[in-house]
């Protein structure tokens, strides 16, 4: 492996490790270890917080209670 690939292996095997509490899989890279974990996750909603190609005035965001 590089150093930029192991790097990637190493964090994501750290997480892996924090998340299952075991090894991540034999064999796998760290973008396989990635495509494992969050491929388990609940698809989820995206919010643009900024932009640089739009006016602030442009951006919606969602209406959200106050607490």
């Amino acid at each position: 492996m590089t150093g930029r690939n192991d790097k990637i292996y190493q964090e994501a095997a750290a997480l892996w490790r924090q998340l299952h509490s075991e090894p991540p899989p034999d064999g796998a890279d760290g973008a396989m270890v990635l495509d494992l974990i969050l491929g388990r996750l609940p698809p989820t909603g995206y919010d643009r917080l900024t932009t640089p190609h739009l006016r602030p005035s442009n951006i919606a965001f969602p209406q959200h209670p106050r607490t």
